[in-house]
């Protein structure tokens, strides 16, 4: 169980709102201008983390992304689907040994390192070395993460394939008052995956609760962005947000590589 000065803090990540801003990676970006973020005890150990094919914006409080955020392009999947998948969980070094996630964290803690921005988006030796980075992952349910996040995962990438590009925006959610924490990682009670298609200027994202067997449910931007307390896509307007992009049925995907 957290502290309740913890859990205060954890439950912050749900009332998040604010002035949007350009970000130093723009180019992973709807854009090119990051999600909200308005409280100041949040922003304050928030930290912007610039990747070759993904960004992050990551919270010292959590120890985990807010979120990871992708232009997932067409070439890119299909690079990455020539690579063999290399392990190499590391700590982030450019963050805070104080607000950062370490491997002790996650050892025996019966939770998955739970990508964000995922190992088989990655086109080349290098992204994929990135995406490895501790400031990419939250402790996932290890069912939901081999399964049906690997469904869900799959089938962005086909939607890419299929579109061209999509930008991709991966997160935690920290809802109710029973977080629970391994090490001194929070644990996320949802995560969510929003897709938006430029060619069809429509977007929509998937919501599963952190827990084995769990079916995602399939939510409009604002209806995530009012469950999250997120303005996850500021340079679009109300109306454009309501454009829902189709997503395929997610199917359980098959036992993920460990």
């Amino acid at each position: 169980m957290l502290s309740p000065k913890l859990m205060l803090a954890a439950a912050l990540l749900s009332s998040l709102a604010g002035a949007a801003v350009a970000g130093d990676c723009p180019s992973h970006y709807v854009g090119g201008r990051l999600p909200e973020i308005h409280n100041q005890k949040l922003a304050n150990g928030a930290r912007e983390l610039c990747y070759g094919e993904f960004g992050v914006m990551h919270s010292g409080v959590t120890r985990t992304p807010l979120w990871s955020a992708e232009h997932l392009r067409a070439e890119n999947v299909l690079a990455a689907q020539g690579l063999t998948r290399e392990n190499s969980f590391h700590a982030e070094p450019r963050l805070p040994p104080a607000q950062r996630a370490e491997l002790s964290d996650y050892a025996r803690s019966g939770f998955d390192r739970g990508h964000m921005a995922p190992n088989g988006d990655m086109p080349d030796r290098d992204s994929q070395h990135e995406s490895f980075t501790l400031a990419n992952m939250v402790p996932q349910d290890g069912d939901n993460n081999r399964h049906v996040w690997a469904g869900i995962e799959g089938a962005v990438r086909k939607m890419a394939k299929k579109e061209g590009s999509l930008y991709v925006i991966t997160g935690p959610a920290f809802l109710g008052g029973q977080l629970r924490k391994v090490g001194n990682v929070i644990v996320p009670s949802h995560l969510y995956k929003v897709v938006y298609s430029p060619r069809q200027q429509a977007g929509a994202a998937w919501f599963v609760a952190n827990e084995a067997g769990a079916q995602p449910q399939v939510l409009s931007i604002p209806e995530l962005e009012r469950m999250v307390g997120i303005d996850l896509l500021p340079s679009l307007s109300a109306q454009q947000k309501e454009r829902l992009l189709r997503l395929p049925k997610v199917r359980q995907g098959e036992r993920r590589r460990l």
